[in-house]
């Protein structure tokens, strides 16, 4: 009982709406006594969280003089391994595509990584994105903040389509589902969690709230909602100004992970042994702690439905 009422006092901590859900239900996420343990740091702003089916694990140092993209192998034990700049750019998202290749936001510009190498090719220009998915279909979604819109990308670098526009208040945060059935979006400017059906072309449908996030006391109404992550199961993970929050696959609020440290808490992404590890960028930070779940490699065809 003693953790359940440490969850408890944290949630109240953050928000005087925040009501703990009945039962300890964090502890069927977070391996037992995990905590957080320090991944990289001494960096300038992190963010761009991805991963692949080995366990390693992509970031983006953006603010660096020169910046970068990194990779994390998973390790030996418990010890990750030290980060080896791959690219040298850096960019807002990154996540691995089914042709192997590394996509990534920022700048203006959706471009595709060659691995190893970093040969880069432009797929979109003069576009405002801040994060991105990447289906197994090569379909890529990505969220352009000031637009308060969502565009469609295919991967053979196509004409950029305003997939949806004015839903999302800030729209920021972005992942497909589990079963790569739906397209999920947090907001920054607002409190809500959007879910999208994906069609057969790549378009969306069935636009409808999957989830109301928590907000800090300061801010009701504004949760900053920032990266999104998914495990096997269909949880959902998004940072926000108070923490990882973490939903079922039904919209039900699990629990919240406070911040490692205080400051921007951009983004969170799996990777590591077994993909078990949670990884967030913060700050100057990346952080990790070990989950009992998995994480979902997008670029590979979902197994199940």
């Amino acid at each position: 009982m003693q953790r359940m009422t440490v969850f408890a006092l944290i949630g109240l901590l953050c928000t005087s709406a925040f009501a703990e859900p009945a039962g300890d239900k964090l502890a069927d996420v977070m391996a037992k006594d995990s905590e957080w343990q320090i991944v990289a740091e001494g960096l300038s702003f992190a963010d761009a969280p991805s991963l692949d089916a080995d366990g390693n694990f992509y970031y983006s140092d953006l603010r660096a003089t020169p910046p970068g993209i990194f990779k994390v192998a998973p390790g030996d034990g418990p010890t990750p391994a030290k980060p080896v700049k791959i690219i040298e750019e850096g960019r807002s998202g990154t996540k691995l595509g089914p042709d192997g290749r590394l996509y990534a936001c920022g700048n203006e510009k959706v471009v595709a990584y060659e691995l190893p190498g970093g040969k880069v090719t432009v797929l979109a220009e003069a576009v405002k994105p801040n994060d991105l998915a990447v289906s197994h279909r090569g379909h890529i979604y990505f969220t352009e903040t000031g637009k308060n819109q969502i565009s469609f990308l295919d991967g053979k670098g196509g004409a950029v389509v305003a997939a949806d526009v004015g839903t999302s208040k800030r729209p920021n945060g972005i992942t497909l589902s589990a079963d790569q059935s739906r397209l999920m979006v947090s907001e920054a400017g607002g409190d809500k969690i959007w879910s999208f059906a994906i069609q057969p072309d790549g378009s969306l449908a069935d636009k409808k709230v999957f989830a109301t996030m928590q907000c800090p006391p300061a801010k009701p109404g504004v949760a900053g909602g920032d990266g999104m992550t998914v495990d096997t199961t269909g949880r959902v993970y998004v940072t926000s100004a108070i923490g990882v929050q973490i939903f079922s696959p039904a919209g039900e609020l699990l629990g919240i992970l406070p911040k490692p440290k205080e400051g921007a808490l951009t983004s969170c992404g799996f990777g590591g042994k077994d993909l078990a590890y949670l990884h967030v960028t913060c700050g100057d930070k990346i952080y990790r702690r070990k989950t009992q779940a998995t994480g979902v490699v997008f670029y590979k065809a979902p197994t199940a439905k």
